[in-house]
């Protein structure tokens, strides 16, 4: 037996590791990215008198292999949001950067599709920085408690947009009918008939150039 040839476990694990890369892994999350947010006027703080406004949209993820055994990732997924707080009586506007840890973990289903499971966040997990302009802006920002809202709201959405279906769908390995693929491009395409006749003419010139000698042979001199 040939040093290079493995049994059939180690073989599953190391193709297993191999094909769930972090490339792979981000490319099923950033399915996200450039999806747009649009908030409220959202109520917050005391009575909900204070209306915040925010749009924004969900950046490119990055992240790393966190374990082997099970294979998994830890994803960093960021959010850009502008927004302004409507006190009544004058807005005060705001810049917030938002990371969303993910925690990814592949699995192995019975018909050898591998599935990306994800951990949605809590708003605890969620990091928000709020950039308020001027004094009076930072004062706003403690008493409606912007930063506590945020985390609530961004929490709660990369979750629901996470359990829809195109993104479900991104998160799947479909081993099986890669395979499928592959194999199909092994077996040689057949010629179609256009191309059978548009060759035969040439075929048939090479065919008279190569036994030219019988067609000039003093024997066919009348």
């Amino acid at each position: 037996m040939s040093d290079d040839v493995v049994d059939y476990a180690a073989w599953g694990v190391a193709f297993f590791r191999s094909a769930v890369s972090a490339e792979r892994v981000l490319a099923g999350i950033n399915v996200l990215a450039g999806q747009p947010i649009d908030v409220g006027p959202l109520g917050v703080g005391p009575g909900r008198v204070v209306k915040i406004r925010a749009t924004g949209a969900i950046g490119q993820a990055v992240g790393a292999r966190l374990g082997e055994d099970p294979v998994s990732f830890r994803i960093d997924l960021p959010v850009t949001l502008e927004f302004a707080i409507d006190l009544g009586v004058d807005t005060q506007r705001f810049v917030a950067d938002i990371h969303v840890p993910l925690v990814l973990t592949a699995r192995a289903r019975r018909d050898l599709a591998i599935v990306l499971d994800v951990t949605p966040p809590t708003a605890q997990q969620v990091v928000v920085r709020v950039q308020a302009q001027g004094v009076r802006a930072s004062i706003t920002k403690r008493a409606a408690n912007v930063e506590g809202e945020l985390k609530r709201f961004v929490a709660s959405y990369v979750a629901r947009e996470l359990d829809k279906p195109h993104v479900v769908a991104a998160r799947t390995i479909d081993v099986s009918s890669a395979i499928d693929k592959a194999m199909a491009t092994l077996g040689r395409r057949a010629p179609q008939a256009e191309e059978m006749t548009s060759n035969l003419p040439t075929a048939l010139e090479a065919e008279i150039r190569e036994h030219e000698t019988l067609f000039t042979d003093d024997t066919l001199t009348p």
